[in-house]
């Protein structure tokens, strides 16, 4: 199964990422541990901003209906990851939206950029496929299985 070209209407997962293979690793890692039912994939910042904020052909969705999680790589065409990240954070709305960095830069300024700019977290892309589908796994069942949401009513 490939990730189609619209987004769906809800997802508990948006990967935010222009690379193909990559993307597809993702997928497959997440499917064999059943985590892929509801996954959306964005192939450039811009994408990812109108998918989430229910804006441009996505209109049509409510923007109550966010992703649980944010998988986001840096280098994107058109809006930067921190571009992307920046409006992500900066939008009461969508704050709480965990927002994993997932790139292949271990530049200390784009760590430090990141965070400061509020991600929850900065993995570095392991460049070998085991390692690669192993950190999608363990990022996917924390996120979605152990962590416990913020939620707006409690």
């Amino acid at each position: 199964m490939t990730m189609r070209a619209t987004l769906p209407d809800t997802a508990d997962i948006l990967l935010v990422e222009d690379q193909p293979s990559d993307a597809e690793l993702a997928r497959r890692a997440l499917h064999d541990i059943g985590l892929d039912g509801r996954l959306a994939l964005a192939r450039h910042g811009t994408r990812a901003l109108d998918y989430v904020f229910a804006r441009g052909e996505y209109a049509h969705r409510s923007i109550k209906d966010i992703p649980r999680l944010i998988l986001l790589d840096l280098k994107l065409p058109r809006l930067s990851g921190a571009e992307v990240l920046e409006q992500l954070k900066s939008d009461p709305r969508t704050q709480p939206i965990p927002v994993v960095i997932l790139s292949s830069s271990q530049e200390a300024v784009d760590i430090r950029r990141c965070y400061a700019l509020g991600a929850n977290s900065y993995v570095v892309k392991p460049v070998d496929y085991v390692d690669f589908t192993s950190a999608v796994q363990r990022l996917g069942r924390y996120w979605l299985q152990l962590n416990e949401p913020f939620s707006h009513h409690t």
